[in-house]
């Protein structure tokens, strides 16, 4: 699933292709919204909150979510046309959102009461770690990997920094989140992380960004601990797939 440095990096995209420009075309392609014709008018702003996007234009705001597999592509298209869920045509750029797994046309003066849940946004002007810490800290028993994908918590961590959260910090995926003997660096270091990855197509959270070398467990079931050299174990039986060193995690 893309976390909040992918859809940060989406934002970006859809802002230099479509900001400040009016929309030659509009095609809808969800059976709710297929009426919606926002041809004419001009793209104010495209913003990101966690892993919700939002383009405004005019009174509208079109708000998506990638869920698993969704992506929005500028220009060419080389998905089959019954993934294509909405595109937007400009003068000179045409942008696409393609399985994205939510997809609707709002008011823009309410757009953000469908993100008034969630914790602060990692990427987002909101951000705090003291309140993203507190929240942390609000279910002792719940397991920390659980904890740090609610984003009621904080908004834009996925499985993949979940994961190499526990290994920085040493603890299991199952550890209950009481364990934490520092909420504060735990919340700055998961900003630090997506900030530091929020324009990278290529995520990093080990540092180097070579293929192999950028993340310390996550996807590496079975090869060595790139600290202590035990085989990285996993566990593909919950919801969330989850990885981690039984030496360097405790």
């Amino acid at each position: 699933m893309p976390e909040g440095d992918t859809v940060f990096r989406a934002a970006a995209k859809l802002r230099e292709a479509l900001a400040g420009k009016e929309l030659t075309g509009c095609d809808v392609r969800v059976p709710r919204y297929a009426a919606v014709d926002l041809s004419g008018q001009v793209v104010d702003e495209v913003i990101s909150r966690g892993k919700h996007l939002f383009i405004r234009v005019g009174s509208a705001s079109i708000h998506s979510h990638l869920k698993m597999d969704g992506a929005w592509i500028i220009g060419r298209v080389r998905a089959p046309a019954y993934k294509i869920r909405i595109v937007l045509q400009t003068a000179d750029s045409r942008a696409s959102g393609v399985d994205l797994g939510v997809l609707e046309v709002l008011d823009r003066a309410t757009d953000m009461d469908v993100v008034a849940h969630l914790g602060p946004d990692l990427l987002g002007e909101d951000w705090s770690a003291s309140v993203a810490a507190a929240n942390l800290m609000a279910a002792p028993s719940r397991p920390l990997a659980e904890t740090l994908l609610d984003q009621r918590v904080m908004a834009g961590v996925g499985n993949v920094f979940a994961n190499e959260l526990c290994f920085v910090f040493g603890l299991l995926p199952g550890t209950a989140v009481a364990q934490v003997s520092d909420p504060l660096r735990l919340a700055n270091r998961a900003q630090q992380m997506l900030w530091a990855n929020r324009m990278r197509v290529n995520r990093t959270t080990t540092g180097n960004t070579r293929p192999g070398q950028d993340v310390w467990v996550y996807g590496r079931a079975g090869l060595p601990c790139r600290r202590c050299g035990t085989p990285i174990e996993t566990d593909r039986g919950g919801e969330r797939v989850t990885y981690w060193c039984p030496t360097c995690q405790r």
